[in-house]
């Protein structure tokens, strides 16, 4: 199944580190940030989910649930926490599905339809493609999709500056322009008509008809 920005999350029930996890019971109408891994006790994951960790107060701010997969089985991933909170500073905060026959890796298009067999005997090589980043909103529709390579530790950062400018334009009718940061000028999206602008953002910049920029809504 492949899926693209503005589809509907496929649900899911799955064995996680936190019990048996609903997907569509368990988000609510909360934003989730869904992160995938290809292996237990790989080297750049390891990492990540330390840096997830450490950042979850950031994501819980935003109104986020957080949700790890990896393909291995969940008795794996509690010894996995293990190593992560020892090298890291910190464990997972945050539920891990554990995802050994392939099933959600396979319905999030992040492996074949026809991919056979579990996650037994499959090295990280063999799930190359499970490294993928999902943000879904409320409505349960995909506003963001990332795959990494195994070797490019992912950008968490980067991931929270994504996640304000999506938050921003729900809210107010703009968009973020190339290498914006919070509190940076914004731009006014093509769907706000010049009378409306005017309104919503006295004092706009017009640079060309089709680009406007405000300060930043508060």
């Amino acid at each position: 199944m492949t899926l693209a920005i503005n589809d509907l999350a496929p649900d899911f029930t799955a064995d996680s580190t936190e019990g048996k996890l609903h997907f569509y019971d368990w988000a609510g109408d909360n934003w989730v940030l869904f992160f995938s891994h290809p292996k237990d006790f790989t080297p750049v994951c390891t990492t990540e989910l330390g840096a997830v960790a450490r950042l979850k107060p950031e994501f819980d701010k935003r109104g986020f649930k957080v949700l790890g997969l990896s393909v291995d089985p969940v008795g794996n991933h509690d010894k996995w926490a293990a190593d992560i909170a020892e090298t890291q500073g910190i464990g997972p905060n945050f539920p891990m599905i554990g995802d050994t026959d392939l099933a959600v890796s396979k319905l999030y298009g992040m492996l074949p339809a026809d991919t056979a067999g579990t996650s037994e005997g499959r090295t990280p090589a063999h799930n190359a493609t499970v490294r993928n980043v999902f943000i879904i909103g409320p409505d349960k529709r995909i506003k963001l999709i990332l795959v990494y390579p195994m070797t490019v530790g992912r950008n968490f950062q980067e991931i929270l500056r994504v996640i304000d400018s999506i938050q921003l334009n729900a809210k107010h009718r703009v968009a973020t322009p190339a290498d914006w940061k919070q509190g940076g000028d914004v731009i006014i999206t093509a769907a706000v008509s010049n009378e409306e602008a005017d309104k919503l953002f006295p004092g706009y910049k017009t640079h060309k008809p089709y680009l406007r920029t405000t300060p930043q809504p508060k």
